[in-house]
This record gives C-alpha cells, structure tokens and sequence, in this order.
C-alpha cells in the first residue's frame, strides 16, 4: 500500500488497530446484538450520546476492518512518530468525533442511516500524513503507480464528496469520512496559529527556574584549581629570555616575535643542538 517499507508499530495504532479487533471478535460471536447499540444514528444520536465515539470500534466484517487497519497502519505509525503519543489519539478521537457531528448536522438536509466504522477516524489520520508529508509516494492497490500523499487525500475527499450528494446509498458513511477530514484539516491549522507571547507574570516562573538552573550548575561546577606559582627564573640570562620567547609564543603566537626575537630563537636552537652533539 505504501513506498515507504513496513514500518515498526507504534503504541497507539498498535491499540487501536487491536480494541477494533476485539469489537469485531466479541460482536461476531458472543453479542452481535450490540451492534445496534454502539452504531451511530443521527436520528438517535442524543438519546444514545455514547455513540459518537463507540460508532468508530465497530465494523460490518472482516474486510471492513482489514481495510481500515492497514490504512491506519501504514499512515498513522509515521504520523504518531512525528506527532507523539499523547497528540495523536487527540487527533484519532476528534476526526472520529467530526464525522459523527458532521453526520447530525447535516441530516436534516438529507437522508443520513446509522453507520459504523473507523474510516473518519483514519481518514483523519490520512489528512495528517498529506500534511505532514504531501510529496511522499504512496502504492494504492490496485494502482499500478505511486500517488503522492496530497492527490491520494484529495481525491479521497472528492470522491466522497460526490458520492455523498449522488442519488441512492451505496452503504458508505461518506459524509463521516468528510467529518474526519474536515476536522482534521481543522486541527492543524488551529495548532499552526501564531501563540501570544507570555506575560510578564507568567515570564517571572520561567526566569525563576533560569536563575535557579545557573545556581545550581554553579554550585556544581568544580573549584579553580589554583594555579602554580611562577617557576624560579634562572641566573643565565639566555635561558630566561628563551623562557620569556616562549610565553609569548603561547599567549600570541609566532606571529608575535619580532626579527630580533626570531633570530635570538634561532641561534638558541643551533646552540642547543650544537651542544646535545658533543
């Protein structure tokens, strides 16, 4: 489905894509008779509140779920690594949230049955990754070619679009996918906007704890090691103009020295040297 290679689960995609196992597990075998509870009806919406969030763990069948959880899969690891684990079950929630809410208020207008399905949600998350990443190259089975994370959401939506305002239902909850996307898209431009900048009472714990940080690196910070006292100088001259050449060349560098610095260094040098031979 995706260029990108198989990626490592993340935590929260990892649960989700389990909790929606198990709703489908329990209702196929021990309690089918829940479906009808957990779906979302804007016809019954209020009276039954609980349905605005447990409509996105239940799925008509194995392929219904299979679908999502991939999509989910290879989507949502990128984009809860890039968001965070706190972050991305918010993003998750709202987008589910935003196809049901989107559903009521549009039900007035047209006819709009109960639906079940974490395909808002995701789209949600599919919203993200194209904004995240809108240039990267995703394989659709049964495209033969790859299709950039942006056209794949766009045409999403637009596919959905038209299909929502088609004559006849084709069983698909379009309008809570565009919930999902719409909010999302929502989402992100909210977190985008410029935040006002902190008071001054509120700058005041914030350069508390800066004072209190250098205080505490300075209380940790080793003692200056004293430094030596100066060596004793020698009584020959030469060597303590040598020695004086030498700290200069360390404080200055040699580009220091003067002419006659230089060449007292050089003969020192060639004397040095002449001695260590004999």
């Amino acid at each position: 489905m995706s260029a990108l290679a198989f990626p490592r689960i993340t935590p929260w995609v990892g649960r989700l894509i389990v909790a929606n196992a198990v709703v489908l597990l329990v209702l196929e075998t021990v309690a089918p008779a829940l479906a009808g509870w957990l779906a979302f009806s804007p016809s019954g919406a209020l009276a039954r509140p609980w349905t605005f969030v447990t409509y996105m763990f239940v799925h008509t069948g194995l392929l219904h779920l299979a679908f999502n959880s991939l999509f989910l899969y290879f989507l949502g690891t990128a984009v809860e690594a890039r968001m965070g684990g706190r972050a991305f079950p918010l993003l998750y929630l709202v987008s589910g949230l935003g196809g049901a809410v989107f559903s009521l208020g549009l039900s007035g207008l047209m006819a709009v049955p109960p639906f079940v399905g974490a395909s808002g949600a995701v789209l949600g998350v599919a919203v993200a990754f194209a904004m995240y990443w809108p240039d990267a190259e995703l394989m659709i089975f049964p495209i033969p070619f790859p299709i950039r994370a942006r056209t794949l959401v766009l045409a999403l939506v637009a596919f959905d679009v038209v299909m929502a305002v088609a004559p006849g239902q084709d069983g698909v909850a379009h309008l809570a996918h565009l919930g999902g996307a719409l909010v999302a898209y929502a989402y992100f431009r909210l977190q985008g906007l410029p935040r006002p900048e902190p008071t001054a009472a509120a700058a005041l714990p914030v350069e508390s704890a800066m004072a209190a940080r250098r205080a505490h690196r300075a209380r940790e910070a080793p003692a200056p090691r004293p430094r030596p006292a100066p060596r004793e100088r020698e009584a020959d001259p030469a060597s303590t103009e040598i020695d004086r050449v030498l700290d200069k060349i360390s404080a200055q560098g040699i580009h220091s020295l003067t002419p006659e610095e230089k060449r007292f260094l050089a003969e020192a040098s060639e004397k040095k040297r002449r001695d260590a031979l004999h």
